[in-house]
């Protein structure tokens, strides 16, 4: 017990020198990566995205860096390294994996981002909110935030886009620390948890979009579900009604104290308000998470799911009842309609884009597993915390009831992924961190005892390869579509000089839609892509005539943009070869009243009379 107190002592009073070493490795991997990231040049051609042309000083880095994190994670009897380097080493970690393009290119990735620019822009250029417009201005609490925040601060809206991954990832992580401050007393645990969820982030919905800033609020809600909101859970007698209902009333708050208990739940409701406003998914979501933790004893106002209901079902009958007008939310529900359009229809295309896609799937499949083996190896052990389990299998509820543009297995794998992570901590970890620190000596014949007989520096390389791994698949699911969803300097020019050539009231139609247009001008003019006006059938002689007449019909007429990222996107997915996209603009270009008023070496820009 003396030596303990004394190492506590030495610690909080100086650095020892795996802390400064692993800090300085910190330092190491991110001048690495960096330096690397930086030398990429754009546009990326390879079908593999980022991975592919990464030189390897970054990987490099990556793989200091882990091994820097295990080294801290594994500490000494007094725990893990100072908080300061394990905080540091996250934020390292951050950038290299959600900073990387932004290293390499100063043009957000994607096109969404841009479109959200512009919904900010518009909603501070009107008076009022109009629902008609689009789905975006039924759900237009994020778009008014935004726009206040660009006004009063003077912000940049591009450079804000290009780092809101980064930002993003951080607020995640702060609600996330919180989240697992309230399930585990354990620290090493935590700091992994929170690495794994970087790790196993490859979703890339952390940019600048009301879903990134609906998934923070919702953790903040478990937070305070898990934290001053929590109950404690009576004893279980058995399945009788009268057990049951004697169950269910031998709840009592775990916050002792009134109105901090009041006060949290006066919060959760103003944010479940405020992503009901925000996001038409997240609030389904947090409404599954709540219900479930509700259920099982663990919450302790047993009327929140009800409440959630009520403020859902009045935003969707009223401020969202333009948009579900016309588009009911169980029109397209079903198992076998969510898996073509979220597995089978992605799985094509070319060979390098199958592999990424294929990548993503062994990623988020090797999470899961080690999941499952960290809750079997608790529950054999008497300490499986049901709320952890439960907060990672019930967004899989939600996978067959809508198919949500083919992204609902992207989304429901992202809500799991914090509390999936937390779970894999346990096969990872598999000593009891709930026991307190003990000296060496103790330790050592601890581990023996639970039956681990693997040696500490065989186990902690093995841990700091498994990260490393990870990391690698994250970097290639994240940035596999780096070949069209990084944009060039010459496509962003032929986008300015097409909403300029552009009257006001006439149609902009791109090949496809990762495009980067409408941060400008977002109600003036009408956005249409040939993949969509074509239903995905791209040959000439269907595409051909179709977008053709549409140009040609529309009020002030339309200009018509091919750039190399949208081929690339058709291409990789298979809708068109390179020679057929060719042939479809040939085919337009010589037709009465259209016009090439734009070129450069990346897009083409054609006016269409009228």
């Amino acid at each position: 017990m003396t030596d303990t107190l004394v190492a506590s002592s030495r610690t909080v009073g100086r650095w020892k020198a795996r802390d400064v070493w692993c800090a300085v490795a910190g330092i190491v991997s991110l001048a690495l990566t960096v330096g690397a990231a930086s030398t990429v040049s754009v546009p990326v051609n390879s079908d593999l995205g980022l991975v592919a042309v990464l030189p390897y000083p970054f990987w490099v880095g990556v793989l200091i860096l882990n091994v820097a994190f295990v080294v801290a994670l594994r500490g000494d009897a007094a725990g893990p390294a100072r908080r300061p380097v394990m905080i540091w080493l996250i934020a390292v970690l951050v950038l290299m994996l959600f900073g990387t393009a932004a290293f390499a290119t100063d043009i957000p990735r994607g096109e969404i981002a841009f479109r959200h620019i512009g919904i900010a822009d518009a909603l501070s250029r009107t008076h009022g909110i109009d629902p008609s417009i689009d789905g975006y201005f039924n759900w237009p609490g994020f778009f008014a935030l935004l726009a206040t925040v660009l006004q009063a601060t003077g912000l940049d809206p591009v450079s804000l886009a290009l780092w809101a991954p980064v930002f993003n990832m951080g607020l995640w992580l702060i609600a996330l620390a919180v989240v697992t401050g309230y399930l585990t007393r354990d620290p090493r645990r935590r700091w992994l948890a929170l690495w794994l969820f970087c790790l196993g982030n490859w979703q890339d919905q952390d940019y600048l979009s009301p879903q990134a800033f609906g998934f923070f609020l919702h953790l903040v809600v478990i937070a305070l579900l898990l934290g001053p909101l929590a109950a404690r859970a009576p004893q279980f007698r058995g399945f009788r009604p009268a057990d049951l209902a004697a169950w269910w009333r031998g709840r009592s708050p775990a916050e002792p104290r009134p109105g901090y208990r009041v006060g949290a739940l006066v919060i959760a409701l103003l944010l479940i308000v405020v992503i009901s406003a925000s996001h038409q998914l997240t609030p389904f979501m947090l409404l599954i998470a709540i219900t479930a933790l509700t259920l099982s004893g663990r919450v302790w106002p047993n009327r929140l799911p009800l409440i959630t209901i009520v403020v859902l079902t009045v935003w969707l009958a009223y401020p969202a009842s333009a948009y579900l007008s016309g588009h009911p939310p169980l029109a397209d529900a079903g198992l076998e309609a969510a898996t073509a359009a979220n597995v089978l229809e992605r799985v094509r295309g070319a060979d390098g884009h199958v592999l990424v896609v294929q990548v993503r799937a062994i990623l988020t499949l090797v999470l899961w597993g080690l999941a499952a083996a960290g809750a079997v190896r608790d529950w054999r052990r008497g300490r499986l915390d049901i709320r952890v389990v439960l907060l990672a299998v019930t967004p899989l509820l939600l996978f067959p009831a809508q198919v949500y543009g083919g992204e609902m297995l992207i989304r429901v794998s992202l809500f799991a992924l914090p509390f999936i992570a937390l779970q894999a901590g346990s096969i990872l970890l598999p000593a009891d961190g709930s026991k307190p620190a003990l000296d060496g000596s103790k330790r050592r014949s601890y581990h023996a005892a639970d039956g681990s007989k693997r040696r500490p520096y065989l186990a902690a390389g093995g841990l700091a390869l498994a990260c490393t791994l990870l990391a690698v698949m994250t970097v290639t699911g994240r940035f596999g579509n780096a070949r069209y969803d990084v944009f060039t300097d010459d496509e962003m020019a032929a986008v300015t000089a097409a909403q300029r050539l552009a009257p006001t009231g006439s149609a902009l139609i791109s090949a496809a839609h990762p495009t980067p247009w409408r941060s400008q001008g977002y109600l003036e003019h009408r956005y249409r892509t040939m993949d969509d006006l074509c239903r995905s059938d791209l040959s000439t002689a269907k595409c051909g005539p179709v977008v053709y007449e549409y140009a040609r019909h529309s009020p002030g007429g339309a200009v018509v943009l091919f750039t190399r990222s949208s081929e690339a996107s058709l291409v990789l997915q298979g809708f068109t070869s390179e020679a057929g996209f060719a042939e479809l603009e040939k085919w337009l270009s010589t037709h009465i009243g259209v016009e090439l008023v734009y070129s450069n070496a990346d897009a083409r820009a054609y006016r269409v009379t009228p």
